[in-house]
């Protein structure tokens, strides 16, 4: 048996090391974390809504009604009425005739691509794909090809190259260690003239992008005829927890019927559909929220422009500053944490080597002060100490 131990020293002088911090409260910019108050700046609540006052009453109130836990599977007996007017919502929501809830979007991503592919079949996946999208191939046993990143050119001569029987091409809507757009009506037309499915988890896109909040495919103006598999989740911008797939009638009875990860797990507890609804309705009131995160990030690129970060380019809540090596960024994140501010160092292999990151991630209820002192930060800690004697 391999030395445990020896391995984790090894990896920790990599600085390749992962801890778990600690949080006190709910998720909102001020936070405590491993007992300092800092601002958050690593957190996917891009609207805000995680600690919404009308989340926490949906949460007690549904809570109340159908109790702590759903008891079992969608299949056996877990299936509640809350669970089922949610997936009615979300279909109506992203203009598709079903949706079916997955307790995660990690669940989602294996149980889609594994039910819908099989030995004989291929998977054409964008080389910056999330870690559940790569496994998700590797599970159904689906011959998998990774196309340059954002590269339609590049995947349309892989398809036309494959003699699959089945093909269906993957991508991240918005991704997620990046921040960049996916192309997606090239994507959808190269899958198109190759008799290819299109499918897009849309985890980081969804209830920020489009002018209802509908995401990445909204931004575009594509539909499902594009894009017949559709995966988003609820516990980012949504503040809430779960995941869905929305698509077709047979797509969704396919999946009850073949997707493991469906089949075989708890269904998520009741009362958190009952918050996800109200997540849903809150995306139409408060609207607000998304035009405030946009204004965030414009306010926070300028200001990086300014001083010269070696920021990524990124329209989104996310925004990568490129460092490089993996000790490096866990050195910035820590002298930050030190200075009040949370921010993940992401290092390999969750990003390519050499390819170390902050990844900053901004949302609605940040304010252009605690946007300010972020900046005050950064410039502190990359420019005047690269530039002290």
């Amino acid at each position: 048996m391999k030395n445990l131990t020896q391995q984790l020293v090894e990896r920790e002088a990599a600085g390749l090391y992962r801890r778990r911090r600690i949080v006190e409260g709910p998720q909102q910019p001020p936070m405590v974390v491993d007992g300092r108050a800092v601002l958050n700046f690593c957190s996917n609540d891009y609207l805000g809504l995680a600690n919404h006052p009308k989340l926490i009453t949906a949460l007690q109130q549904g809570a109340e009604r159908y109790g702590a836990g759903s008891g079992a599977a969608h299949l056996v007996s877990g299936h509640s009425r809350a669970h089922h007017q949610l997936e009615e919502e979300l279909a109506a929501f992203t203009g598709r005739p079903r949706a079916l809830l997955f307790s995660t979007g990690y669940m989602a991503n294996l149980g889609v691509i594994s039910a819908l592919l099989g030995p004989g079949d291929a998977a054409f996946e964008d080389r910056l794909n999330h870690a559940s999208l790569l496994d998700g191939a590797l599970l159904s046993r689906a011959r998998l090809s990774r196309y340059a990143h954002a590269d339609a050119s590049a995947l349309s001569a892989q398809l036309a190259a494959s003699k699959a029987q089945h093909k269906m091409v993957i991508s991240d809507g918005v991704f997620s260690m990046d921040g960049e757009i996916a192309p997606l009506p090239p994507l959808a037309e190269a899958a198109r003239q190759h008799d290819a499915w299109l499918m897009i988890d849309d985890a980081h896109g969804f209830g920020v992008l489009g002018e209802r909040g509908a995401g990445t495919l909204e931004h575009f103006g594509v539909g499902e005829e594009q894009v017949p598999v559709l995966m988003a989740t609820l516990g980012k911008a949504l503040g809430s927890f779960g995941a869905f797939v929305a698509g077709s009638e047979s797509l969704i009875e396919t999946l009850i019927n073949h997707a493991r990860p469906y089949i075989y797990t708890t269904a998520m507890p009741a009362a958190q559909a009952e918050v996800s609804r109200a997540a849903l309705r809150l995306l139409h009131e408060e609207a607000w929220r998304r035009e405030q995160l946009r204004s965030s990030i414009h306010y926070f690129r300028n200001g990086a422009a300014q001083l010269g970060l070696p920021m990524q380019d990124s329209p989104t809540a996310i925004q990568p500053l490129m460092v490089g090596s993996a000790s490096e960024a866990l050195r910035l994140s820590e002298a930050l944490y030190q200075d009040g501010l949370w921010i993940s160092a992401i290092r390999p292999p969750t990003v390519p080597e050499g390819s170390a990151r902050l990844r900053i991630t901004l949302s609605a209820a940040h304010d252009q002060e605690q946007i300010a002192q972020l900046l005050e930060a950064l410039d502190k800690h990359l420019n005047r100490r690269q530039s002290a004697p």
